[in-house]
C-alpha cells in the first residue's frame, strides 16, 4: 500500500468509528483532494461531513477551531503547507493556546493535515518544510510519518489526542514507496521515536522524507549506524536519542528543511547539554539550504547520499 492510500484508509476508519469526525479543505470533497488523500469519502459520508471549502486557509482553520471547541472532531486539510501561513495567527494565537488560556476548561482536539517538503518539482511555493514554525509553538504536537504503515497508525493516534496536532505529510513519499499495512484500526504512540536501523558506530537522527534516503545510504555503504526516525517532532523523544548517542558517541542529524534554526539545531543543543561527554566528534547536520526551494536542480538542495556519506566520513574521523 502507498502512503496516500494508507492515509485515505485511516481517514475512512476514523470517520466510520467517530460520527463527530469531519474533514474539510480545498477540493477534498468531490475531487478527493489534489493528491487524492480523501478520494471516495465524499460519496460515502456526504457533504455534511466532507466539506469543500473556499480557497481561504484562514477560513478553513478558523472553522475547524470553532468546530473543535464546540465538541466536534475536525480534520482540516491545507492543500500545501506553503499555503498555511495566512492562517498562522489562528494556529499560534488560538488553536495552540485555547487550553492554556481557558485554564483547561476548553481544549482544541483537531488534526491539521498538510503535505510538505520537496521532491516533486513543485518549486518555491509548493515545496517548503516549515516544521520549525510549529515546533516552536507551545501547545502544538507536530507529527510526520516516513512510511505508509506509520502514516496510518500516527494519523489515527493524532485524532485521539486531546490537543491540536499538526500532521505533516511528506508528499514525495505519497506514492514512491509501498509496504504491507495492517488492516483495521491501530495506533502508533505519539512522542515516541522509532529505531529504523541498528548499529554501533554512529547515530543518525532524521524524520519524514529523509528516513528512506538515510536508510538506503547506510545500507548501500555498509555504515554501522543507528537510524532514528523522530516521528513526533515536538515534543520529541529525547530518551531514545540520548540512549543511542551514549552508545555510539557520534551524531549526524539529517533534514530537508533549511539549516538555520531547524530541528537539527535544537537536537544538537539538547545532546550538547545532556551527553557531550560521550561524544568522539562534533555533532554534524546535513540539511536543506538557507535559500528558497528551487524549481530545478532539487538534488542540489535536498540532502543526498553523497552529502550524508561526507558527514559520516568526517564523524568517523573525529574532525
Amino acid at each position: 500500500m502507498t502512503m496516500i492510500k494508507s492515509i485515505n484508509q485511516a481517514l475512512d476508519l476514523i470517520m466510520s468509528d467517530d460520527p463527530d469526525a469531519i474533514i474539510l479543505g480545498e477540493d477534498i470533497g468531490i475531487n478527493g483532494g489534489v493528491f487524492r488523500a480523501t478520494d471516495g469519502l465524499y460519496k460515502k459520508y456526504g457533504a455534511d461531513r466532507v466539506i469543500d471549502t473556499p480557497l481561504a486557509e484562514i477560513g478553513i482553520v478558523g472553522m475547524a477551531i470553532g468546530m473543535s471547541v464546540a465538541g466536534l472532531h475536525p480534520i482540516p486539510e491545507i492543500q500545501f503547507q506553503d499555503f498555511i501561513y495566512t492562517a498562522m495567527d489562528l494556529i499560534i494565537n488560538q488553536m495552540a493556546k485555547i487550553r492554556f488560556r481557558s485554564a483547561s476548561q476548553f481544549s482544541c482536539p483537531l488534526v491539521l493535515r498538510t503535505p510538505y517538503g520537496g521532491g516533486i518539482k513543485g518549486g518555491l511555493y509548493h515545496s517548503q518544510s516549515g516544521e520549525s514554525y510549529f515546533a516552536h509553538t507551545a501547545g502544538l504536537t507536530v507529527v510526520t510519518p516516513s512510511s505508509p504503515s506509520d502514516a496510518k497508525g500516527l494519523l489515527i493516534s493524532s485524532t485521539r489526542s486531546p490537543d491540536p496536532v499538526i500532521f505533516l505529510e511528506p508528499k514525495r513519499l505519497y506514492r514512491s514507496i509501498k509496504e504491507d499495512v495492517p488492516d483495521g484500526v491501530y495506533e502508533i504512540p505519539l512522542r515516541k521515536a522509532a529505531l529504523k536501523h541498528q548499529g554501533d558506530d554512529i547515530t543518525i537522527v532524521t524524520y519524514g522524507s529523509m528516513v528512506p534516503v538515510v536508510i538506503d545510504t547506510v545500507e548501500r555503504n555498509n555504515v554501522n549506524a543507528d537510524v532514528i526516525d523522530l516521528r513526533t517532532l515536538m515534543p520529541y523523544d529525547k530518551d531514545t536519542i540520548l540512549e543511542s548517542v551514549r552508545k555510539t558517541g557520534r551524531v549526524i542529524i539529517v533534514h530537508e528543511a533549511p539549516r538555520t534554526l531547524g530541528m537539527g539545531a535544537e537536537i544538537s543543543a539538547m545532546i550538547s547539554e545532556r551527553a557531550i561527554e560521550y561524544l568522539y566528534s562534533p555533532i554534524l547536520r546535513v540539511t536543506g539550504l538557507d535559500a528558497p526551494f528551487p524549481y530545478r536542480n532539487e538534488e542540489f538542495y535536498l540532502p543526498n547520499e553523497k552529502r550524508i556519506m561526507r558527514a559520516v566520513k568526517r564523524a568517523m574521523e573525529g574532525v
